[in-house]
């Protein structure tokens, strides 16, 4: 393993050798001779935050008042530890619990290798953070040896904290796959239910907890005139974190997932069998990819969406006092949503209880369903009232709290709407799915994948639709006053909305990370063999008072799965959508710095500036190579865990699989993952220096673009996968047609779903957060070198960057290429 993983290290670090070196070349040489007085530098990071002391609410200051939400935060640290505890403690069977700890230690190798990883990405980001605060544009009144070391290290804060959620999702979830597997031997549906959903909420309470005390810290404790520097550091860091984790998270669970599917078909063997080398990394995969990266994606969310909103408040409102009220009620918002996610799963779980407890069948989808709208209304409800508590006046108006408090809703309604309309084209239930299976039976794999894609299509145009109309509810309530106290208020109420997307977050979290668990939880029963256990119904009777009925155990963990199936796809387009709304608040950011407060070169932004349509034009061509890359990373990964596991696999001289052949499974997953990460990070990296030295407002409509194309490619592609995972959920669960070419062609749809909805669209989101927030050093760099040394030296470097950027994109394909050998 070691060996390896030196051979699999030593290329990335060349890699990033000749991509730092390339930016120090093309900058450092040029930078002591630009140097310029920085009275108008700075950006972002010279913002100074105003005195939170000085406004009154509720009869204490603002800095008091938040003070008492740090306490909030810890409550929420400790309900996400009891939960922790109460999983590791619940009964397992020492043959199950062997199993997740071996799953364990393969996710433990794989993040440590990607920790690794990780370093090696920033320093790409280093450099540019250095060039541009150290040397061209240092923070104003503010010496370098401080700012410069603030803003590095909140840089590395940044990526710790997605790095570290992610591990802890990934220690709480393999504790609750072997508890749930063992859950099953009892025959009741509700613990199969309640322990992926426990563990759920510990991880979403633990996450959004940890990233509002961080947030809370800076502002509270962190002088006003670093703050900005700070803010700024932690954003960059955890989109940096999250991008990485998610991509390489994609690519791995992906190539892990098609190499053990396909061997259903080529050895008609049965689903995660133990004989299969490719089922640890299997469930390796699950956690790198479903649980890893939407839990670095969800912290880094409400990150960078917080900043966001920050920024604009303090670019776009004047008064002192309303900015101030603005950002504790922002604060308090955020508090508001962790308490109303908590109530609403204690509500939801003693309606759970009471109802199914004792049953023995559920749908399980219904309490998830209930869950999901619970918690959406009693945010929408602790909204309305703390709004008119906190902000009764807002500018000398006394009806800004509702107003701005139904801006919110809008958000947090579509967190409950956006999900049922996804369970209209993935769920078991769907009209759309039901399709895929009925296409499948007559026409085989190719009908059902056209009937997939016809299902990501309409989702797609649903969706949409469905979150105009939030926008534009927004949109009008913001006309309704708001003009009176900043500018652009429209911006404003988007990135209210986006805020408002997150208002269910532990929920939101908990129930992306439900699926995981359910999925894993199938594997470790298969993998632990404990049928073939020695008397261990009796072992079972003596010492659980268990009557265990090995059949009705699998059928209940496999409908189960379906559910999570269906819930992991309700939270793609919820992070996506608020990605591209938040995104929309980031990007008004660099407007109001190239314009000087919308007060110069607004014509720019218009159809009638040619740089800005081919900038529209040039961000599509982006998208579209990005899911390119992330996919053929899959398919030649998988292509090498299928020969290797085909090679391997003993089915009729092994009961289970040599550990040696499933970590060399593991191995082949990292190596890819990690190739076509390097690639795309790269190749994004320089492309969005390239775009912003082109022309400022070229890089504008290029940021517009990667929104809107990366949305409806996101949706489509997520919803298309899951309606395809689920079409074979139906062949086996209700169908019963395991081993059949009805279920050989669902599983071919299922492969070619996999990177669509775990891999390429779920990327997309810290992909655009990412390139839009690195974007804002970038495009004020490239206006800072003009101002000094004039457009032909920056129209070299965007050249010279370009050209960087296309060689990874060419290497992404090229480079990845299957070819013949190992």
């Amino acid at each position: 393993m070691r060996t390896w993983l030196t051979s699999a290290w030593a290329p990335a670090c060349r890699f990033a050798k000749f991509g730092a070196a390339s930016v120090i070349a093309s900058l450092l040489a040029t930078a002591t001779s630009f140097a310029q007085s920085t009275e108008e530098a700075g950006g972002e990071a010279a913002l100074k935050l105003p005195d939170l002391s000085q406004v009154q609410f509720l009869g204490v200051d603002g800095h008091t008042l938040l003070l008492f939400g740090i306490l909030f935060c810890v409550f929420g640290l400790i309900f996400g530890l009891v939960i922790y505890r109460r999983l590791k403690n619940l009964p397992v069977h020492r043959s199950m619990r062997d199993i997740s700890e071996l799953i364990y230690e393969t996710c433990k190798t794989y993040l440590i290798t990607q920790g690794k990883f990780l370093i090696v990405l920033w320093l790409f980001i280093a450099v540019v953070i250095v060039l541009y605060f150290g040397v061209l544009a240092p923070v104003p009144g503010k010496s370098v040896a401080v700012t410069l070391p603030i803003i590095l290290a909140f840089s590395l804060i940044g990526i710790a904290g997605s790095y570290g959620v992610a591990w802890f999702g990934i220690r709480v979830n393999t504790f609750a796959n072997s508890r749930t597997a063992f859950a099953s031997l009892r025959g009741k549906p509700y613990p199969i239910y309640h322990t992926p959903l426990e563990a759920g909420m510990s991880i979403g309470m633990m996450l959004i907890s940890v990233e509002l005390l961080m947030m809370l810290l800076i502002l509270l404790f962190i002088p006003g005139d670093y703050a900005g520097p700070c803010f700024i550091g932690f954003a960059i860091g955890e989109s940096l974190g999250a991008a990485a984790l998610r991509i390489a998270g994609g690519i791995f669970t992906k190539i892990a997932d098609i190499g053990s599917d396909l061997m259903k078909i080529v050895f008609k063997i049965k689903e995660d069998d133990a004989r299969n080398p490719g089922v640890i990394a299997d469930c390796t995969g699950d956690n790198a990819g479903d649980s890893v990266g939407p839990s670095a994606d969800g912290f880094e969310t409400y990150g960078v969406t917080g900043v966001a909103l920050i920024t604009f408040i303090l670019l776009g409102v004047k008064n002192p006092t309303v900015q101030v009220q603005l950002l504790v009620w922002i604060f308090v918002m955020r508090i508001v949503m962790l308490v109303a996610s908590a109530a609403a799963y204690f509500i939801n779980g003693l309606i759970a209880k009471a109802r199914y407890a004792n049953v023995d069948e559920m749908n399980y989808e219904a309490p998830l369903t209930s869950l999901v709208w619970i918690t959406s209304l009693v945010s929408i409800a602790f909204t309305f009232v703390v709004s008119s508590l906190i902000i009764p006046t807002l500018g000398g108006d006394t009806s800004q709290w509702w107003k701005l408090a139904t801006i919110i809703s809008c958000g947090t309604l579509a967190g409950a709407i956006i999900p049922e309309l996804v369970k209209v084209f993935t769920s078991t239930e769907s009209r759309h799915v039901k399709e895929v299976v009925r296409s499948a039976e007559e026409g085989g794999a190719s009908l059902g994948i056209l009937s997939g894609f016809v299902a990501g299509n309409f989702s797609a145009y649903y969706i949409g639709l469905a979150m105009v109309a939030l926008m534009s509810i927004g949109y009008l309530i913001s006309n309704l006053g708001l003009a009176g106290v900043m500018i652009a208020a429209p911006v404003f109420a988007f990135g209210l909305v986006a805020f408002g997307f997150l208002g269910m977050g532990p929920v939101t979290i908990a129930v992306d990370s439900y699926g995981p668990v359910t999925d894993n939880a199938q594997s470790v029963y298969e993998l632990s063999l404990i049928e073939q256990i020695p008397g261990i119904q009796g072992e079972l009777k003596r010492d659980h008072n268990i009557d265990v009925n090995f059949e009705r155990a699998k059928m209940l963990l496999e409908a189960n799965d379906g559910a999570g199936n269906t819930f992991k796809a309700t939270a793609k387009p919820v992070l996506i959508g608020t990605a591209v709304v938040g995104a929309t608040t980031m990007i008004f950011s660099i407007i109001m710095a190239l314009t000087h407060g919308l007060s110069v070169n607004v014509e720019k932004l218009s159809l009638l500036h040619a740089p800005f349509v081919l900038g529209l034009i040039t961000g599509g061509a982006m998208i579209y190579w990005f899911t390119g890359a992330s996919t053929q990373a899959v398919t030649t990964g998988a292509y090498r865990a299928v020969e290797f596991i085909k090679g391997h696999i003993k089915l009729d001289t092994a009961a289970a699989a040599s550990v040696a052949d499933s970590k060399r499974v593991v191995e082949i997953c990292t190596q890819y993952a990690q190739k076509g990460m390097l690639n795309i990070f790269i190749a994004v990296f320089f492309a969005t220096l390239s775009f912003s030295f082109i022309e400022p407002f070229f890089f504008i409509g290029y940021l517009m673009s990667i929104a809107t194309f990366g949305l409806y490619q996101a949706i489509f592609m997520a919803n298309a996968g899951g309606a395809w995972d689920n079409a074979k959920k139906i062949v086996e669960v209700e169908m019963k047609q395991k081993g059949t070419p009805l279920h050989d062609a669902t599983v071919i749809g299922d492969t070619v779903g996999d990177p669509f909805k775990d891999t390429s669209s779920v990327a997309l989101n810290p992909v655009i957060k990412f390139t839009t927030l690195f974007g804002l050093l970038a495009v004020e760099l490239a206006v800072q070198l003009t101002a000094s040394q004039g457009e032909v030296l920056t129209h070299i470097l965007a050249a010279a960057f370009f050209a960087v950027s296309f060689f990874f994109v060419y290497r992404s394909f090229y480079g990845m290429r299957i070819r013949a050998g190992t």
